[in-house]
């Protein structure tokens, strides 16, 4: 019997799982034994050329030229993949191409589509004849203001079939964010909504696409979907989506090298201007195919969902569930839209086999005690993953009691800065509430404590001391690479320092404590933020929290707990009370602040990640403009209410 919140794997599991197959593959081919994962993931990172170059063989990765070798150059930065080999990332999702499935499902808050692989393919091969016709060749910029919709997927596609570089915001992004991103890339094509609805309103983007527009001088065009179906402006260089997609073309794809841009990515752009990350073609298309069907074990015939804005690097990650044979679910809409398990209920209309959410989501319906098992049939439903934040092990025990039944909860952690995810789940292994099951294969992350001192079962800092081939390419218009060493390699060079505190269990499986950037720090004793609010946000009359330590003048230090309550709920010494006892029973006592201060809510990135850095800043001092980037958060106009506590509280 597992843990409440747990899961251990069937024998129907084990036997089926692609970790399975892929094992008995090596075997086979006389590349090695291996009793368990474990096993397999010390050989991973001992010998990451024998990995990688297992990986390339046994998902049959075709490139048009073969590589003259797995790593010609191992150093970090720097690290060169596969040289010689040129391949393309549009062409080895074309090869799953069938007429056995849908390749997508778009769903909306009014309805759903189902795309078929023919219509994905005609689309993205009349797309990438248009960009052709512009002009456009691989190198140039192509890029979106887009929701989470079909046409999204074929825009991406297309570009990287040309040899083009994508980038995307979503449209919940401020103007000045959306120019601040995609601006830096000189962009030749725009792809662009009208519009998009959201929680049952029609959102009209006209205004600002033409702003947009207007801050991109180099746009050769710009092609418009119509998702509301409004009136667009008289202007020549405005193409609709129909007319961009009309061409009979056979789709033609660019063989580029195996480093050559795919996409660019930006950080969140809390600390200053957001940063272009650039991943390549093939680095994106091992790692995903590696993570997709060994990690999170997506079969042929899967429905991928994880509920994700184009602009989180989630959204990437999905569109790669078509490399692996399984039909992706597209989500336009609110979660909540209806209801606060509106999720669920369209993962059980799409018939969803895995759903991915972000913590905070989990957590909302676990608070509301929700029981989307008994309200929708989720019986297709075998896995629930879980990103953004750590989930706590109560988030991993609603999902349980939610469904009404044991499923794997697949907690992960990663990023945009590799486009995936290094610690995460695996079918052959258990699960265990608040847990990461295992580190993934070919990452080779430890942690350490002090000055490069591996520690197993404290807390430590997260570093990889081994390559992987989707680390960025580069920054973009970082032309001495400057801003990407200090970015990850300042610290420790050589080695890749992540910003996340971390403890690697005497099992293998691992537990994120939050930024290391951000750590607590009482008299010499480090904190994570995340045994905070596990604790905090258990409460019902809690909607958000966020903590931070403040160094004083005088040598002291002050640590507040900021929370965002429910509506009618107000702040008093009851509830402060309670607050400090949930802490002091789940965290510790050393963990309970020094005061605790209502906020009218509490802002995040536009990826849902809190603020502790930006918001200690500004306790000590700094603008809001000066601490963070506005147009990289949801809800800027809530930094008012810590500049008032900076006026008037802190000590």
């Amino acid at each position: 019997m597992s843990e409440p919140g747990g899961w251990i794997p069937d024998e129907a599991t084990l036997a089926g799982a692609n970790l399975t197959r892929f094992l008995a593959w090596l075997a086979e081919t006389g590349r090695g034994q291996f009793a368990d994962y474990h096993q397999l993931w010390a050989k991973s990172v001992a010998d990451i050329e024998w990995f990688w170059d297992a990986v390339f063989k046994f998902y049959d990765i075709r490139a048009d030229s073969p590589p003259r070798a797995v790593l010609g150059n191992r150093s970090m930065p720097g690290a060169e993949w596969f040289p010689g080999a040129t391949l393309n990332y549009a062409a080895e999702v074309f090869r799953h191409a069938t007429d056995e499935r849908s390749a997508l499902i778009a769903v909306g808050e009014d309805g759903s589509t189902e795309w078929s692989w023919a219509r994905l393919e005609h689309e993205t091969a009349a797309f990438a004849a248009y960009l052709r016709s512009l002009g456009v060749k691989a190198g140039d910029s192509v890029v979106g203001y887009l929701p989470n919709v079909g046409e999204a997927v074929v825009a991406a596609l297309a570009a990287a079939a040309v040899g083009a570089i994508w980038a995307v915001c979503n449209q919940d992004v401020s103007v000045d964010g959306v120019i601040a991103r995609l601006g830096q890339v000189e962009p030749a094509v725009l792809v662009a909504s009208d519009g998009s609805l959201y929680d049952g309103k029609r959102i009209d983007r006209r205004e600002q696409l033409a702003t947009i527009r207007q801050a991109m001088p180099t746009l050769r065009a710009t092609v418009v979907v119509p998702r509301l179906g409004v009136d667009l402006e008289s202007d020549a260089a405005v193409v609709p989506w129909a007319t961009a997609v009309e061409s009979d073309a056979a789709l033609e794809t660019t063989a580029v090298p195996f480093a050559h841009p795919l996409w660019v990515m930006f950080s969140s752009g809390t600390t200053g201007k957001p940063k272009g990350i650039v991943h390549g073609h093939g680095g994106v298309l091992l790692e995903h195919v590696k993570y997709l069907s060994l990690q999170l074990d997506l079969h042929p015939g899967d429905r991928f969902l994880w509920y994700s804005s184009t602009s989180w690097m989630m959204w990437n990650l999905l569109l790669s569930g078509l490399l692996v044979d399984s039909t992706i679910v597209l989500y336009d809409g609110s979660p909540t839209h209806l209801t606060t398990d509106g999720l669920w209920r369209v993962a059980a209309d799409a018939r969803v086999t895995v759903l991915g959410a972000g913590a905070g989501y989990l957590l909302a319906c676990a608070k509301n005690e929700l029981t989307p098992g008994k309200s929708y049939p989720l019986e297709a439903l075998r896995a629930v993953g879980s990103t953004g934040s750590p989930l706590p092990a109560s988030g991993f025990r609603w999902v349980q009691e939610g469904l009404g039944r044991s499923v794997p909860v697949i907690s992960l952690s990663g990023g945009t800065d590799v486009c995936t995810a290094f610690i995460g789940g695996c079918p052959t292994l258990p699960v265990v509430a608040g847990e990461l099951s295992c580190i993934c294969l070919g990452a080779a992350i430890e942690s350490w404590s002090g000055e490069r001192r591996p520690v197993i079962g404290e807390e430590g800092e997260l570093v990889l001391t081994q390559p992987m081939p989707s680390m960025p390419v580069s920054f973009w218009n970082d032309t001495d690479g400057s801003r990407y060493r200090a970015a990850y390699f300042d610290k420790y060079p050589g080695v890749w320092c992540h910003g996340d505190w971390i403890t690697i269990t005497d099992r293998g499986s691992v537990v994120v404590h939050g930024r290391s950037d951000a750590t607590l720090n009482r008299m010499g004793v480090r904190m994570g933020s995340a045994e905070i609010y596990s604790a905090v946000e258990r409460l019902p009359e809690v909607r958000d929290c966020l903590v931070v330590g403040v160094e004083q003048d005088d040598g002291g230090y002050w640590m507040p707990l900021f929370v965002a309550l429910v509506d009618g709920v107000e702040i008093n010494e009851a509830l402060k009370s309670r607050i400090v006892a949930e802490i002091r029973r789940h965290a510790s006592p050393r963990h309970v602040p020094d005061a605790i201060l209502p906020v009218p809510g509490i802002p995040r990135t536009l990826t849902g990640k809190r603020l502790e850095i930006p918001i200690k800043r500004i306790l000590l001092g700094a603008a809001p403009g000066d601490a963070v980037q506005q147009s990289s958060l949801d809800r800027p106009e809530l930094l008012e209410a810590f500049v008032a506590y900076r006026r008037s509280r802190v000590p």
